[in-house]
């Protein structure tokens, strides 16, 4: 089989270069909208629906859907919850329907539905995602949510870290400086990964706002064979 093409965009601001209607799109917000995902998934979450904007999020809440939202880290006040993935508890989401709005991760999400896939990766389901990618025999964009159309290190980090397992694999191949970078910073912070996203400004906006308590567990590897796809709008597992 030729290998394919892998590649990673930093920023949401950049990911028209990267768009293709034949790829696999990896959405990456560990801090901390894809690790919620995720975990609202192992918790028995039948669907998650994204919704990129607050009057969006205030419709499908009028709506009767159950809904986490927030913006720049505070619930907002019309929401049942907000994005912390100890919000997803098997008590609050288990065969529920949850509409979910996110400063970064979730308007990325519908900007690159017109893929022929986007999955969720975090590092709480690293390995079964990149089984599931190495099966589907397509080119990967990894997106790297950021911060407001900024870079954000620990999402380079963790897609550094899936570029780097499935170029292992030997079923991709790259030329995109991008992917370069991001494994060399996993190269770097491998040693000790939660003392390297000490130096990561969302570690530091979590900790002003006294919501750090969940980047331990948003950095945990492999918690989850779960793997969140959107279809027809709405993220289901599979």
């Amino acid at each position: 089989m030729t290998p394919k093409s892998l590649e990673i965009c930093f920023t949401p601001a950049s990911f028209d270069a990267h768009a293709d209607s034949e790829a696999v799109v990896v959405v990456i917000d560990v801090l901390r909208a894809t690790s919620s995902i995720c975990t609202a998934f192992a918790n028995g979450a039948r669907e998650i629906i994204p919704v990129a904007t607050v009057e969006e999020a205030m419709e499908m809440k009028s709506r009767g859907y159950l809904l986490a939202a927030e913006r720049d880290g505070y619930v907002l006040d019309f929401a049942d919850f907000g994005n912390s993935p100890f919000n997803f508890t098997p008590e609050k989401v288990k065969g529920k329907s949850v509409a979910y709005s996110t400063t970064n991760g979730t308007g990325i999400m519908k900007r690159a539905s017109e893929c022929h896939d986007v999955v969720i990766g975090s590092w709480l389901n690293m390995s079964a995602l990149c089984r599931w990618i190495e099966g589907q025999g397509r080119k990967v964009v990894i997106v790297c949510a950021g911060w407001k159309k900024r870079f954000s290190l620990e999402d380079a980090v963790c897609a550094g870290a899936l570029a780097e397992k499935l170029l292992e694999t030997g079923r991709f191949t790259t030329i995109c400086d991008s992917v370069h970078a991001a494994t060399d910073l996993w190269s770097v912070a491998r040693g000790d990964l939660l003392g390297y996203m000490e130096k990561a400004a969302q570690r530091s906006r979590l900790r002003d706002k006294g919501l750090d308590d969940c980047i331990p567990y948003c950095h945990t590897v492999d918690m989850t064979d779960v793997i969140p796809v959107l279809r027809n709008g709405k993220l289901v597992a599979i």
